[in-house]
């Protein structure tokens, strides 16, 4: 999006979006990788998944998704009536880029005995076109539910597919993309950082790459790795995901100390994701202002894409199997 700064000059961002979010009857999400002045100005803070949940669930007629591209994509899946807004369209995923959407239906039709677990972030394109979503917290789960024998196409993330092929004994076909901002911790800078604050747990996101998981004491969501750092008896915790998530944790328990994992030469910002960085004060008030861009597609393409979904939270709340769903191949 251009935006011209300098028509903005003398305005209080803050105020101004909390009228606008008055007068168009809007509510702000902010996931945990937004900037923490985004944060603390939004209705709801958390990850993807929960935040569409949310934002469902109450009667605005407008979100501002304060995250990427996908995650405004599911919100407007699952809340087809309201308007949804991204502060920047070019918001987008490492992961989502990985995978277009005409190169997974190939590799697909390659593999026609698999069926397709597809993690959160892709593309609503690349959702229509698997037969369960999963997040990173509902991963598991669903994955015990699936007959052994049954092959298993897992996208976009290699990392993330590989951790739970190793603590779940599958042998998941995995897509080769991956997160930058998790493939950017470094396992020797780690290991230095843990010699320097012994017995400091790590919390680190699945999408690690193996080398960095394999020093965690905690492996798990974005949610789980907070809940972990409150709960966890520890003073010091170092965090191997993006960090501004620390923020949430610093307003809970201000007593702690809360490190970042730190990237290849120990303390570049190589671990915050450039996409998140897009969203600002200045493009939230102009996107709540004019109610653009606003995140649009298909109706065929909505529903397509919501049936994997549907069919995620149907087996994470364990009212339906695998075989309920017909899609043993």
């Amino acid at each position: 999006m251009n935006i011209a700064t300098t028509s903005l000059a003398g305005l209080d961002l803050k105020v101004e979006i909390d009228r606008l979010r008055k007068e168009k009857n809007a509510v702000i999400l902010a996931h945990y990788y937004q900037a923490r002045e985004i944060q603390d100005l939004a209705d709801f803070v958390g990850d993807s998944l929960d935040l569409s949940r949310k934002a469902a669930a109450t009667d605005a007629d407008v979100i501002a998704f304060c995250g990427v591209r996908f995650m405004a994509e599911v919100a407007k899946i699952l809340s087809p009536e309201k308007i949804v807004i991204l502060p920047d369209m070019d918001a987008g995923c490492s992961l989502e880029d990985s995978c277009p959407p005409e190169e997974f239906r190939k590799f697909r039709e390659a593999h026609p005995d698999h069926i397709a677990l597809t993690y959160i972030n892709c593309s609503a394109a690349v959702k229509a076109l698997s037969d369960i979503i999963v997040t990173s917290s509902s991963a598991e789960a669903i994955l015990k539910q699936i007959p052994m024998d049954q092959k298993i196409i897992f996208a976009p993330d290699k990392n993330l597919g590989a951790y739970f092929n190793r603590v779940l004994g599958r042998d998941m076909l995995l897509w080769p993309g991956a997160c930058i901002v998790h493939e950017a911790f470094s396992e020797t800078e780690l290991l230095k950082l843990k010699a320097q604050y012994p017995g400091a747990p790590v919390a680190a996101h699945p999408e690690c790459p193996p080398a960095i998981l394999d020093h965690a004491d905690q492996v798990g969501s974005t949610r789980a790795i907070l809940e972990f750092a409150l709960s966890s008896p520890s003073q010091t915790i170092i965090v191997a995901t993006e960090p501004h998530i620390i923020h949430q944790m610093e307003k809970a328990a201000p007593h702690k100390k809360f490190i970042g994992a730190p990237g290849a030469d120990g303390n570049c910002n190589c671990n915050m994701c450039p996409y998140m960085a897009l969203n600002t004060l200045e493009k939230l008030y102009i996107s709540l202002r004019d109610l653009q861009p606003r995140i649009e597609m298909p109706e065929d393409l909505r529903l397509a894409a919501k049936k994997p979904l549907d069919r995620m939270l149907a087996m994470a709340s364990g009212t339906v199997g695998l075989g309920d769903l017909g899609l043993r191949r």
